[in-house]
């Protein structure tokens, strides 16, 4: 039995990828802002799984957050075998005419949080010489939608050279792309699920399970799904003016514009 940290913990993905690890006897280190969601999820690993689960409260769009778990994944006396990187936010906002506060947010938490905590984790378990990243990004990272498309780009490739940075340590870093998946992440961006296809949307269960079954088979790369397979591999070999016009900032606005639409 390890111990696993994981950001983002009380919602989506990130509170399935706990209840995952919980079932399979790892302990856990819960992060997130919210201290009384964080304890309700607490409460119900502990009755449910009988693990430890420590709750760890911090705003990791900020250097005091980082810092505080920083000073967690640094522990030799309680050491975390897998950092998931997972806490992240849709902007819900086309860039121009945007929130310039939103957007240094986003790069906040959705780049120097993931620098700053894999270099912290990694440098740990490779003193040890064992243990796991794993970083969440999107089938988007492929697009052009817009900047959440370049930050899960910068996410997706960063985890690549940090796993052919650890190999042979004894330590792995896997990168997790999603395509669409039924979580709260749309509605608090404000966008609208009915802009894209039912058939689209996978369970975050079924994501959760596909990113610790790579994770432990040591794959760099893990895309949940054959139909999200396909797209990337069809997004990689497409002409990237072809990949702008499709999945432009155009794409995702439209869920902006028909939910600004519902509300007149």
């Amino acid at each position: 039995m390890g111990t696993a940290l994981v950001t983002g913990s009380t919602a989506g993905i990130g509170l399935e990828i706990a209840w995952e690890l919980a079932t399979a006897r790892h302990n856990l280190v819960l992060v997130a802002r919210s201290a009384d969601r964080l304890e309700g999820v607490a409460r119900q690993i502990r009755a449910a799984a009988a693990v430890h689960v420590e709750v760890l409260v911090a705003d990791l769009g900020t250097d005091a957050g980082r810092e505080a778990v920083v000073d967690r994944l640094r522990s030799s006396d309680r050491p975390v075998g897998l950092l998931v990187n997972n806490a992240g936010f849709g902007l819900g906002q086309r860039f121009l005419g945007g929130s310039p506060a939103r957007e240094e947010e986003a790069v906040e938490l959705m780049v120097r949080t993931v620098l700053v905590l894999s270099q912290a984790a990694a440098d740990a378990m490779v003193r040890r010489g064992r243990g796991a990243i794993l970083n969440v990004s999107s089938v988007a990272s492929l697009t052009a939608m817009g900047t959440y498309a370049a930050h899960k780009a910068w996410v997706r490739v960063f985890t690549e050279g940090l796993a052919a940075e650890l190999d042979g340590t004894g330590v792995t870093a896997t990168v997790l792309c999603p395509g669409l998946v039924h979580t709260e992440f749309h509605e608090r961006a404000g966008l609208r699920r009915s802009a894209w296809p039912e058939a689209g949307w996978l369970d975050a269960g079924r994501v959760a399970r596909a990113a610790l079954t790579g994770v432990r088979r040591g794959r760099v790369i893990v895309t949940p799904s054959v139909r999200y397979s396909l797209v990337s591999a069809a997004l990689r070999l497409a002409p990237r003016w072809s990949v702008r016009r499709v999945t432009g900032p155009r794409t995702s606005a439209r869920a902006l514009d028909r939910l600004s639409e519902s509300a007149a």
